[in-house]
């Protein structure tokens, strides 16, 4: 049995340590072939654990003396900050300690230590963040989200090529429909930078191109990969999570406002929950970085046990399927 080795940063996100270390402990009694490295203050860490029963062969311990907080400069921070659960954690990745890396902490110093810690395959210009967002048809990944808001065409057509390969071997859908983010279907609509990409990736032979995606079809599942710069993208991503929370406040607040609706509820609450579960955004786990030499994981800065242990187990499918490997197959291919 192969072992997923996965570093989680323990001490990052605004519920650490006591979510980070649950969530471990709950992806290590759910599979036993993966194994957890918990980073930061070993005697907070150790302190948390006693409170569960786990098989003690899965579970380590490296202890890092620093955190990074969200309001520090994310280069800086890296620098400085050697002894960091942030670095000491994908120190682990680089050196090939570890296999993932999952992380709640500052997005910048993610970002930041990916590139600058475990580093980009050779030939990849940025790294995306691609989180799965939930639609009518089950998911889409959404590339970028969050890591390049200045991103220039030849990223974005890089984006599409990466997010093609990870829907193909991780969520298994073959030929993978792209699609662009713009306010028109119409091929000359769109900024300077979505009118420069467009004809590349129309050109790119290697990918399901299907042309421009509005924000209201996203929801649809018209596209399962969803092109976009940072800016755009994560934009996208909190309105979505904003308004399916509302939603969800929403409809429970009307089945309960009378007798009737009450009644009701209880004929429809099976159907509903499954309904409701499917746009929770925790059971799709993080956002990985692409194109690194590791794997590198972001979770949602208020992420609770339920994320942590998905994003954790995600690892191990992303190590099965090869999908660094895939990647720098494409790009030499692409190359040549």
């Amino acid at each position: 049995m192969e072992i997923t080795r996965v570093a989680v940063d323990a001490m990052g996100g605004d519920n650490a340590p006591v979510e980070i270390v649950k969530g471990a402990i709950n992806a290590v009694n759910g599979r036993k072939d993966i194994e957890v490295i918990l980073v930061g203050d070993e005697n907070i860490i150790n302190k948390e654990l006693t409170k569960y029963e786990y098989d003690k062969e899965q579970v380590s311990v490296v202890n890092a003396t620093e955190v990074i907080e969200t309001e520090e400069p994310p280069v800086n921070a890296i620098r400085k900050k050697k002894d960091s659960s942030i670095v000491v954690a994908m120190n682990l990745v680089k050196n090939k300690e570890a296999d993932a890396f999952v992380s709640a902490g500052s997005s910048g110093a993610i970002l930041v230590g990916g590139q600058l810690i475990v580093g980009r395959i050779k030939g990849i210009e940025r790294p995306p963040l691609a989180p799965l967002i939930p639609t009518a048809n089950g998911v889409s990944l959404l590339v970028d989200c969050g890591a390049n808001v200045d991103a220039r065409a030849s990223h974005l057509v890089q984006f599409a090529r990466m997010g093609s390969i990870y829907m193909e071997k991780i969520v298994g859908i073959d030929r993978p429909r792209v699609a662009i983010v713009n306010i028109g279907a119409e091929e000359e609509k769109g900024n300077a930078l979505v009118k420069e990409t467009y004809p590349l990736l129309k050109n790119c032979t290697d990918i399901n191109f299907i042309g421009s995606i509005e924000a209201r079809e996203i929801p649809d599942g018209y596209a399962d990969v969803i092109v976009c710069e940072a800016f755009v993208g994560n934009v996208i991503l909190k309105l979505y999570e904003g308004l399916a929370n509302t939603l969800m406040h929403k409809i429970k607040k009307g089945m309960m406002s009378s007798l009737r609706s009450k009644l009701g509820a209880l004929l429809v609450k099976p159907a509903l929950k499954n309904t409701l579960k499917s746009f929770d955004m925790e059971q799709y786990g993080g956002a990985p970085l692409l194109g690194l030499n590791g794997l590198v994981v972001k979770t949602h800065g208020n992420s609770k046990a339920n994320e942590v242990t998905n994003s954790i187990l995600n690892c191990i499918k992303f190590k099965e399927q090869r999908i660094n490997e895939n990647i720098k197959e494409t790009l030499i291919i692409n190359e040549q």
